[in-house]
């Protein structure tokens, strides 16, 4: 691709996290102030996550790995086996700028 979404209106919060978070993780909220894993619906990635707390990146562009069969465009995206993948019934409207095939990750807008 010849052009990057890196940074774009990026917003990052730290939240506690539960001791299944890692960076890359796509989470969901499991308590006032904390998340966990997702297992369906997503609000963000884990970027980073250290010592009880995450910092998870709620808006801007991110990669994230995705499972079944993906195209650019609004989706209706959730979380299946710790991967996004469309769910029409379920997922939340995201806006898909870019899928790679051979990697099987997305780069989409949160």
């Amino acid at each position: 691709m010849n052009v990057s979404f890196n940074g774009y209106n990026e917003g990052i919060v730290t939240f506690e996290a539960e001791s299944s978070v890692e960076a890359g993780t796509l989470v969901a909220m499991s308590a006032n102030g904390k998340v966990k894993a997702a297992t369906s619906e997503f609000c963000g990635i884990c970027i980073a996550a250290r010592c009880g707390y995450a910092s998870v990146q709620l808006a801007g562009y991110a990669r994230v790995p995705y499972s079944g069969t993906l195209s650019v465009g609004y989706k209706k995206l959730a979380v299946s086996s710790g991967k996004a993948a469309v769910d029409n019934s379920n997922g939340r409207d995201i806006l898909v700028v870019d899928v790679d095939s051979t990697a099987g990750t997305a780069g989409i807008i949160l």
